[in-house]
């Protein structure tokens, strides 16, 4: 398993905008294309107009398929439409779980279920 961290600077004031059209928009889809959601999360205390959110896949090949796919469904343009204009800057990562991390691909699958 590998896990994607993804990090966005929003915008001053932007948070509750993106945060919602994540969840009407976005979400639906990531949810049934993506599968691993392990969770959002906005910074309470640092930079505090960053959203993070998580995702877990079996590994580089799964990621990239995922997101292909994800990437040629017709309404995923619609979606970054709406919240490109709320970002100023993204940054992602790719996590390996040491070997005595108990999060599993399986347990993360059944949260999206």
């Amino acid at each position: 398993m590998i896990i994607e961290q993804r990090t966005y600077r929003v915008k001053p004031g932007k948070i509750p905008e993106y945060l919602q059209a994540v969840e009407t928009l976005g979400l639906p889809l990531m949810r049934s294309i993506l599968g691993g959601l392990i969770g959002y999360f906005t910074t309470e205390i640092g930079p505090v107009t960053e959203v993070t959110h998580l995702w877990a896949y079996e590994d580089l090949d799964d990621r990239a398929r995922r997101r292909a796919q994800i990437d040629a469904h017709p309404d995923w343009p619609k979606f970054l439409a709406t919240v490109r204009p709320m970002l100023e800057h993204q940054h992602s990562k790719v996590l390996k779980p040491a070997a005595f991390t108990r999060l599993t691909l399986e347990q993360v699958r059944a949260l999206n279920r």
